[in-house]
């Protein structure tokens, strides 16, 4: 995604839907349509609204998508971007059933569509356009690329790495079934020619971070990387403020996430503000 990538937002009427509208514009973000069913024919924030997807798809080139519809509705959202030939998708919404992700997480990677999310902030490319919920004013253009499970954890790292700056930073999304996991962003910051080094906020639960260490071990990601990984206190079996933050059975703990990243020679920052000082030893070496 870049300056010149052509967007349109799907539920651009409602509340959550408008307002990130005019904050992605004032970023410089080019949205191009709106889709909001009944509303077709309005305009919000001088963008264009259309009924259905495949009404805005006919009169406009859309290299993305974003998705601010209710849980309820939300999935549907989802089939009809990817039926639009729709190629990135950012869903925002959360509470979305995981048997409801599951599915059209399938249908979009079997039709070529990269789904970021769901319940997450999205992503933004500082200096160029954004594509979610995150705050402009933390980022900066630079060499650091950053993927995180949490959200407010995201802003206070890039906001700490702003003299180094961001290439691309995304949220995945906190829920058990993401359409883009950690260790897939990795890759692609690995081949990017814009990111330097990474900084990956992790969580307990699940073990996409330990798939991360995996392919650093194998020598399948070459670019250096700092960890951090939120959930050092939290009691076993026991679901926190993300579905996916769920430990079970030993699996997906912080001691196991910590060990996996350290046996594959990524540091591991106790707190955010040691992130800096490891990312700062990378990009002097």
């Amino acid at each position: 995604m870049d300056s010149n990538s052509k967007i349109l937002v799907q539920g651009i009427t409602g509340k959550e839907g408008s307002f990130h509208t005019k904050m992605m514009l004032n970023y410089g973000t080019k949205i191009v349509a709106g889709v909001s069913p009944g509303k077709g024919g309005t305009e919000v924030s001088g963008v264009p609204v259309y009924d259905t997807v495949a009404e805005a798809v006919k009169e406009h080139e859309i290299d993305a998508s974003i998705i601010f519809v209710p849980a309820k509705f939300a999935s549907e959202a989802v089939y009809e971007a990817v039926d639009g030939g729709i190629k990135l998708v950012v869903v925002i919404t959360e509470h979305i059933p995981v048997v409801d992700v599951a599915k059209f997480v399938r249908y979009a990677k079997a039709r070529g569509t990269r789904i970021i999310g769901p319940n997450c902030p999205g992503l933004i490319v500082p200096g160029e356009a954004l594509l979610g919920i995150l705050p402009s004013k933390y980022f900066k253009k630079g060499k650091v690329g950053i993927v995180s499970r949490s959200g407010t954890l995201t802003y206070e790292v890039s906001y700490l790495l702003n003299s180094f700056g961001q290439s691309t930073v995304i949220g995945v999304g906190g829920d058990p079934i993401l359409g883009t996991p950690l260790d897939e962003v990795t890759m692609k910051f690995d081949e990017d020619s814009e990111t330097e080094a990474m900084v990956i906020i992790g969580e307990i639960g699940g073990v996409m971070e330990e798939k991360v260490a995996k392919l650093k071990k194998e020598g399948k990601i070459r670019k250096p990387i700092v960890a951090y990984i939120a959930g050092l206190t939290a009691p076993k079996e026991k679901r926190m403020g993300h579905a996916g933050a769920v430990v079970y059975m030993g699996l997906g703990t912080f001691e196991s996430k910590t060990e996996a990243f350290k046996s594959a020679g990524i540091p591991v920052a106790k707190t955010p503000y040691e992130i800096r000082e490891m990312v700062e030893k990378i990009v002097r070496k």
